[in-house]
This record gives C-alpha cells, sequence and structure tokens, in this order.
C-alpha cells in the first residue's frame, strides 16, 4: 500500500520526460521543414535567371548569342536560308512583320533586316519582345549584334516602325557535323504587351527648369 503513491510518481515523471522529448521532436522537424521551404522557394526565384544566363551561354532552346563585332575571317563561301517569323501576343494591337520573310546569307556575313511595326490602336501601346531561333541546337551559333529583343518598346496612336537586327551565322557552325546537313534557319521574334512600363527618365535640362519653376 505504501509503494502505490510511488509507482504513481514514477509514471508521472516518466510521461514529462516523454512530453518534452515529443515536443522538442515536433520543434526540430517544424524547423526543418520550415528551412527546406525557404530554400525551395530562393531556389525557384534563382532559377530563373540562372535558366536565361544558361540558355544564353550555350544556345539552348534556340536562345541566340549576342556579338560585340563581325568575325573577324571572310564569309564561307556556304549558303543557307533565313527565314523570319513575326508574332503578337494576346492584347497587343500590334501589326508585326518582316520586310522580307527568307533571304539566303553566306555564313559568317554580316546581315541586316528590318521589322515592321505598327501601333493599330488610338492611343499608346508598349511591347516587348522575345525571340528564339529554330532548329533549337541552331542557337548557339546564330549571333546577334543589334536588335530590339528585351527592350521596352512604346508607340503612339497609329505609329510605323521599322527595327533592324544586325546578326550573321557563326563560322564554327560548319565544323559542326550534326549541321552538315542544314539548309534553312528560322529567327522568331514575339511581342508581348506591357501593362505597366518603366517611367523614363527625366532629361537634366527639363528637371533644372521644373526645379527653377517652384
Amino acid at each position: 500500500m505504501e509503494n502505490k503513491p510511488q509507482m504513481r510518481e514514477g509514471v508521472t515523471g516518466s510521461g514529462k520526460t516523454a512530453s518534452r522529448r515529443t515536443l522538442t521532436r515536433d520543434a526540430a522537424v517544424a524547423s526543418i521543414c520550415g528551412f527546406v521551404v525557404v530554400f525551395m522557394v530562393g531556389a525557384s526565384y534563382a532559377a530563373v535567371p540562372f535558366y536565361n544566363w544558361f540558355c544564353r551561354a550555350t544556345g539552348f532552346n534556340g536562345t541566340t548569342q549576342v556579338a560585340t563585332s563581325a568575325p573577324s575571317d571572310a564569309p564561307l563561301q556556304r549558303k543557307i536560308a533565313v527565314r523570319f517569323d513575326a508574332n503578337v501576343g494576346p492584347g497587343l494591337p500590334w501589326k508585326f512583320e518582316p520586310e522580307q520573310n527568307e533571304i539566303e546569307v553566306r555564313i559568317g556575313e554580316v546581315v541586316t533586316v528590318f521589322y515592321t511595326v505598327t501601333n493599330q490602336a488610338a492611343r499608346p501601346t508598349t511591347g516587348v519582345a522575345a525571340y528564339n531561333v529554330a532548329p533549337l541546337t541552331v542557337g548557339a551559333y546564330f549571333q546577334k549584334i543589334n536588335c530590339f529583343c528585351f527592350t521596352e518598346q512604346t508607340m503612339g496612336p497609329g505609329e510605323k516602325r521599322e527595327m533592324p537586327v544586325v546578326f550573321y551565322v557563326d563560322p564554327q557552325l560548319a565544323k559542326d557535323s550534326e549541321n552538315d546537313t542544314l539548309k534553312t534557319i528560322t529567327l522568331s521574334y514575339t511581342f508581348y504587351p506591357v501593362r505597366d512600363p518603366a517611367p523614363k527618365p527625366v532629361a537634366a535640362g527639363e528637371g533644372d527648369r521644373r526645379k527653377g519653376s517652384l
């Protein structure tokens, strides 16, 4: 009879210890889960610029390369056809088309072509263009010296504008045996609407005049 209270105290003590262990384990699991969630969210945001950099560096998914100058060697005799494609995303009231649907160029030859854009709305609208080439594996050899891609273009009501593209096909393409039978490359642009265009910076002189009028 005298031992019963002692047994109840032992059970109660072990229960409290187990409860503390459970709370500690749950807290550790919650901390680990929180860390995993934060890591995955951060990784998802980092993946976008990393993927963009990877595509630009390798030409993956038809992403063309950006050149700063023309090739130093003379163009090759081998020629290839380059087709031009133009598209407009939903919600952008623009007419967008190449001035030429297809041209034939020598590999290594610097070429300038033009796209024509017309704003068919009775108000200013803004768009930005993305691009790729087909076949997708040719992106690493398609070098653009100048183009209008990834730059916001604001068009006035009814405005029409010519937009140049300066490019060449890298002579290294001719050394890639996988492209021995390649006859045609397609350069495709798509303009997408910009809902909230970036504000244009105020010129220094204009800013000074505004300050003086206050």
